[in-house]
């Protein structure tokens, strides 16, 4: 459940992410989670194949898998807001 849910959130930063670029104010903090949250995601599905070399149901959707996914997705948003937040510090009051 959590390689779900951080793809999920992957899929959403990225879309965050170019929906500003469009827009023409692209956004580091986003791009820094996007990367973040796809990095995850690589890592879980080399866990999922190889639990499923091992025999494993490809997804483990228990209960504990489902609790990490939230802890992952909070600590993802954690970043992204204090990286949201020290970019908005360091702009310069405008005139």
């Amino acid at each position: 459940m959590c390689e779900l849910m951080t793809i999920a959130a992957a899929v959403a930063f990225t879309a965050i992410y170019f929906i500003g670029k469009r827009k023409g104010t692209p956004s580091t903090a986003a791009f820094t989670t996007m990367l973040m949250f796809w990095g995850a995601a690589l890592m879980w599905a080399v866990d999922c194949v190889a639990e499923k070399m091992d025999g494993e149901p490809l997804f483990d959707i228990s209960r504990e898998d489902t609790v990490l996914g939230f802890i992952i997705l909070g600590a993802g948003l954690l970043v992204f807001a204090a990286l949201s937040l020290t970019s908005r510090l360091r702009k310069p009051a405008a005139a």
